[in-house]
């Protein structure tokens, strides 16, 4: 029988003599690429966090201590020792586990997790609120190079520091994020450097002197004065860690020992950990990029599935044609260069691609000082890190009307990440942006020509909001006009935006087979609404349906309600099709907006409950006035 076999639960690794835990690392890579092979997911990062998880779990109970991952995408590890291993054929898809740490699933996980550089912030809140109620247990954060580069990480780094308070953070240095790491931190991370002798020895030391409390007061006084003229004092020392490391992120003992010790120090402790991305896996460990994120693969060959051309491909195609007669088009990628589809862009034009790291926010504020001095800033970036952004579109953006493109790829549902990748609040938000133009193509043609107007034809900020994945049936290019009106009808209105046009063209083929009389209205640009033809169709119909994968909350379709309510149109009946409060769990696209009946057979459903609905408030109005009459 297989060592993971016998692991049930995190006090079955407690009980391991450490030759065993070595074949155990073995045996949880094999099951790791087994499982993720076939289902997809975060692989790379997971295959260099076996020893370390394996060690945190040897040292803490995390069903009492809390475990605060940054992130959260190399939980893996940390959910098979947990009880979740017999789910894994089930990761990331509907009703199945999650591909992230989600505290309903399990008193193991801390906190929700998704976005990069909250961590810290998050564990010493946690350590706070145990010192104000007096309880023990240990708190850690778990967070990766990559999530350096967010200025949130220092914000929680520096006050966690001054504050004296017993936390752990384990900062897992691979070198990596999504992209290779950028900037000054991941070339000051290789010049952190503590020997492993150096603090055995200060562990030694400090346990003989712990009982002079007064002899080690004074000797460390000497000893830190001594240190700070002879040896470089690292980053996080001054910010007021005791920093440990760097430690052989794959060497158990070492890593068991140094988590040990942190844990008896009783103070803000960073234990500094080098892993090497996709280990074990030679595919992952020679190109860790191209599997931090895969879909289903061949585990001997590593290919997946053809990749078929998309939206981001189509996005990166026009933007470098653009750039080649244009040369004041720059790019900016928050580490998702290739996600964003900017790989050839960035490729071609070394010196107008700027990646800044995960820092959304300082890319966004980069790019309003890029348009104040005359350039064309194309920011390209995922609708759910995008949110990480607004108040640099509104205070550094919006406020001087600067010419700012956003390309807001992975709009609406994303699938198989969950909650906290689904791109469906950026509709309310960037709607509510002083300026912001927002347009949404529903083909690679739309999205070329959207693109070309974005930077020659729009003043001010601008976003063009698109899917993942590819076109639908829809690959047509109506951008002559912001609202354009695709079937003409009598009976009701239909409203839709984006890739959502195919559900709704679908709906109404369905509906004609019922001889009902359908408007199909797609919306080019849904900020500011051009609400003219609009008025007149539902002037026409008296019934409106908005369909869109979009929170409820400053939805299009609420924002039409109120555009008919200020114009004193009074509608015999509408319905808004949405995302309601925008939590929307893990599958593929088709099953959610199934799910949420926004697929063609969903919304032709909801359209005839509207017409039944008011045909019938209709005939008892006419019957209530006929008695009124006879009366």
């Amino acid at each position: 029988m297989n060592i993971l076999d016998t692991i049930a639960s995190p006090e079955d690794i407690k009980k391991l003599e450490a030759p065993r835990l070595k074949e155990l690392s073995i045996e949880i890579r094999e099951f790791l690429l087994e499982n993720v092979a076939k289902t997809g997911g975060h692989l790379a990062s997971n295959l260099g966090l076996v020893e370390t998880t394996l060690a945190i779990h040897r040292v803490f109970d995390t069903a009492v201590d809390r475990l605060v991952f940054d992130v959260g995408h190399q939980c893996y590890v940390h959910k098979i020792l947990t009880g979740r291993k017999e789910q894994f054929s089930t990761l990331r898809c509907l009703d199945g586990l999650s591909g992230f740490p989600k505290p309903e699933e399990s008193i193991h996980d801390a906190a929700v997790a998704g976005h990069a550089s909250s961590s810290v912030s998050v564990a010493l809140g946690m350590a706070k609120a145990r010192t104000l109620k007096d309880e023990p247990y240990s708190v850690l954060a778990l967070i990766g190079d990559g999530a350096l580069a967010g200025g949130l990480a220092y914000e929680g780094l520096c006050n966690a520091g001054s504050s004296g308070e017993p936390i752990i953070v384990i900062l897992n240095d691979n070198g990596m994020s999504i992209d290779s790491n950028v900037g000054g931190i991941s070339r000051l991370l290789s010049q952190q450097r503590v020997k492993p002798r150096y603090f055995e020895f200060k562990r030694r030391y400090r346990r003989l002197f712990s009982h002079f409390p007064a002899l080690y007061r004074f000797n460390h006084r000497i000893k830190e004065w001594f240190k700070r003229i002879l040896i470089p004092v690292t980053m996080f020392s001054d910010l007021g860690f005791h920093y440990l490391g760097p430690v052989d992120g794959h060497d158990l003992i070492q890593l068991e020992a140094v988590l040990r010790w942190a844990k008896e120090l009783k103070e803000p402790v960073l234990v500094h950990v080098v892993t090497q991305k996709g280990r074990g896996y030679e595919l992952a460990e020679k190109n860790p990029e191209a599997y931090h994120g895969v879909g289903t693969f061949d585990r001997e060959n590593g290919l997946g599935e053809a990749c078929h051309k998309d939206f981001s491909a189509a996005f990166g195609d026009c933007l470098t044609e653009l750039a080649e007669k244009d040369e004041s088009i720059v790019s900016i990628s928050a580490a998702m260069c290739a996600g964003t589809g900017l790989s050839t862009f960035a490729e071609k034009y070394p010196d107008r691609f700027f990646d800044v790291g995960i820092a959304e926010g300082h890319a966004a504020a980069m790019a309003a000082g890029l348009a104040k001095q005359g350039l064309k800033p194309v920011f390209a970036v995922y609708s759910t890190f995008l949110q990480r952004s607004f108040d640099m579109l509104i205070h550094d953006i919006a406020l001087s009307g600067l010419h700012v493109v956003l390309a807001v790829d992975r709009a609406g549902i994303v699938g198989r990440d969950g909650e906290t990748h689904q791109g469906v609040f950026d509709v309310s938000y960037l709607s509510c942006v002083p300026r912001m133009a927002v347009m949404c193509p529903a083909s690679y043609k739309e999205l070329g020509e959207m693109l070309n107007l974005a930077l020659y034809k729009i003043d001010g900020p601008v976003a063009l909001r698109y899917p993942r994945g590819c076109e639908g049936e829809y690959s047509s290019e109506n951008c002559d006009s912001a609202t354009v009106i695709l079937q003409e009808g009598e009976d009701i209105t239909l409203v839709a935006y984006g890739t959502m046009i195919n559900k709704v063209i679908e709906a109404g083929e369905i509906l004609s087979q019922g001889d009902i009389s359908v408007e199909i209205i797609k919306l080019n640009m849904i900020n500011p609404i051009d609400k003219d033809k609009i008025i007149e169709s539902l002037t026409k119909t008296g019934r409106l349906l908005c369909a869109e994968d979009v929170c409820a909350h400053g939805s299009i379709g609420s924002r039409l309600l109120e555009i008919c309510a200020r114009q004193g149109l009074c509608l015999k009946g509408s319905r808004t099709l949405d995302l309601g409060n925008g939590i929307v769990r893990q599958g593929e696209p088709e099953e959610l907006l199934s799910l949420y009946g926004l697929d063609g057979e969903g919304i032709a459903f909801s359209a005839i409950e509207l017409l039944v609905e008011t045909m019938e408030e209709a005939e008892e109005t006419a019957e209530e006035e006929n008695e009124e009459d006879e009366a």
